[in-house]
């Protein structure tokens, strides 16, 4: 059975808040999955050296899970034409902030200043659209605790499919009602050219997992 070493473990050590954890996902380059989809546990993105934000929410969860964390993981579901997110919510003080790993200048790191996590969610419902500024953001997911799938889940050889599957069918809560879709402004001009900007240029690779 694989197992984190001793020096991967006390540089894990190190990162006991969510900030410290927060900047450490941010060193990541991006994964833009070029040979398929990937969705690696936690030791081997640490050694790959790249994530999606799949990976870097699974990543970061465990990293918090070390520090007495529950490693929590929750679904932003977006319509058919966007691409879904996953982050790593987490509380502290009694209040809800969350990880995020996202190529792009919106969809990040969230403060410790929500009491709940519907209002965590809609936090990211604005920043949350099309290039002809449509919203797309529809459902959030309850909470996948993972201390509840299989023990080896931090350290597993193959891709964590399982997991996409689980997260996928657990309860998801409406953001809107239907009939005020129809109703949603788009996004100003200046918003969509800022939600282009990218840290990492993908050359041509849009997967599934990588866009958000």
């Amino acid at each position: 059975m694989l197992l984190f070493s001793s020096k991967e473990i006390s540089l894990l050590k190190k990162l006991n808040t969510p900030v410290k954890v927060q900047d450490f996902l941010n060193t990541f380059s991006f994964n833009f999955e070029k040979k398929g989809e990937t969705l690696k546990s936690p030791l081997f993105t640490l050694r790959a050296k790249n994530m999606h934000c799949f990976e870097g929410a699974l990543l970061g969860a465990y990293i918090l899970s070390l520090h007495g964390f529950t490693p929590y993981l929750l679904h932003l579901k977006s319509t058919r034409d966007d691409y879904d997110h996953v982050i790593a919510p987490f509380k502290q003080g009694g209040l809800w902030g969350a990880l995020s790993k996202t190529n792009h200048a919106v969809l990040r790191y969230r403060e410790p200043i929500y009491k709940n996590i519907r209002e965590l969610c809609m936090s990211y419902f604005h920043e949350y659209f099309l290039n002809n500024g449509e919203k797309t953001l529809r459902q959030y997911s309850e909470l996948f605790n993972l201390n509840n799938f299989k023990q080896q889940w931090s350290t597993h050889r193959q891709d964590l499919w399982g997991i996409d599957k689980k997260l996928d069918k657990i309860k998801h809560y409406d953001i809107i009602p239907k009939d005020h879709i129809r109703k949603l402004r788009k996004a100003d001009k200046i918003e969509i050219n800022a939600g282009k900007i990218v840290e990492y240029p993908s050359n041509g690779t849009n997967s599934r997992k990588s866009k958000k």
